[in-house]
């Protein structure tokens, strides 16, 4: 039987093998990932690193959803106050309509439907985050002014560009109506119908008012009609926020699976590595004191 003369290499190489081993399980107790530098696994490092590309992609069009989202939930509030101010004009043309007013009592009327011109123009220039949300792609401008020289009382300043936005592998959305559509269309424009009312009403021509309150309606059902661009928007926005929730959890998943570590199994290694160790320790001892024992004989 041959005997090893020299066995402290071999118990030395051990120590530290167990000791790496020790240190390797108590990583990924503390982790709970089996993975926690590329040379623990490389084939599955690489896919943890793909995964947490597509994770990181997948928040940040969820931070893009929650910040397009609420601009959109603006404007659809802000033109619901719109169709509610076209109904009041609505409501008072009719009632400047008839003929038993007096002249004191239409100009009274067309003062109120004047008020409603100041709302509807503070309306259309609506902010968000500090942008203009009817401005087109003009954000920072104001969309309408005040314009006495002009048919409807007002000149649009923006544009008629549209914003949109990439929310997911292959999908982008239109967050934005210009203000050129929503209120100066050539056949249905809100300020100029508001302001062939006031003018009716000024002059005390029942028919023009009539014909006044007819544009006002047509204005309001095509504002309305135009809105449903925003709540088809919001829709979408929430599809995809479901979507990318479960995307999320899936990849979630993915990661647990390629890099998530059996805890069970390696505290029962952790245990067994520490008693080697232990028993390796004890074995360094015994062999110097044999060796001790032998120089002093």
């Amino acid at each position: 039987m041959r005997v090893n003369p020299n066995p402290y290499p071999d118990i030395l190489a051990a120590i530290e093998q167990t000791q790496q081993q020790i240190n390797t399980d108590e990583d990924q107790i503390a982790s709970g990932k089996s993975v926690n530098v590329p040379s623990d696994n490389p084939a599955a490092a690489a896919v943890l690193v793909q995964n947490a590309d597509q994770t990181s992609q997948a928040d940040q069009f969820q931070r893009s959803i929650g910040s397009v989202q609420g601009e959109i939930q603006s404007a659809n509030s802000t033109l619901n106050s719109v169709v509610e101010s076209l109904q009041q004009a609505i409501s008072l043309g009719v009632e400047g309509a008839n003929g038993t007013l007096n002249e004191a009592d239409r100009a009274a009327v067309a003062t109120q439907v004047q008020g409603i011109q100041s709302q509807l123009l503070s309306l259309a220039n609506v902010t968000y985050q500090g942008n203009y949300l009817f401005a087109g792609t003009a954000s920072q401008t104001t969309p309408y002014v005040l314009d006495p020289s002009s048919p409807s009382g007002v000149i649009y300043q923006g544009n008629s560009g549209t914003n949109t936005i990439t929310l997911g592998n292959h999908f982008t959305l239109q967050t934005n109506l210009p203000g050129s559509q929503l209120f100066s269309d050539s056949s249905n424009g809100v300020f100029q119908s508001i302001q062939d009312l006031i003018t009716g009403l000024q002059n005390g021509n029942t028919a023009s008012i009539g014909t006044a309150v007819t544009e006002v309606s047509s204005a309001l059902n095509f504002v309305d009609s135009q809105q449903v661009f925003y709540g088809s928007a919001l829709n979408q926005l929430t599809s995809q926020q479901t979507y990318l929730s479960s995307e999320t959890a899936e990849l979630a998943q993915q990661e647990d699976t390629a890099g998530g570590a059996d805890l069970t199994a390696v505290i029962t290694n952790l245990t067994s590595s520490q008693t080697s160790l232990q028993a390796s320790l004890e074995a360094v001892g015994q062999t110097s004191q044999i060796d001790l024992f032998n120089y002093l004989k």
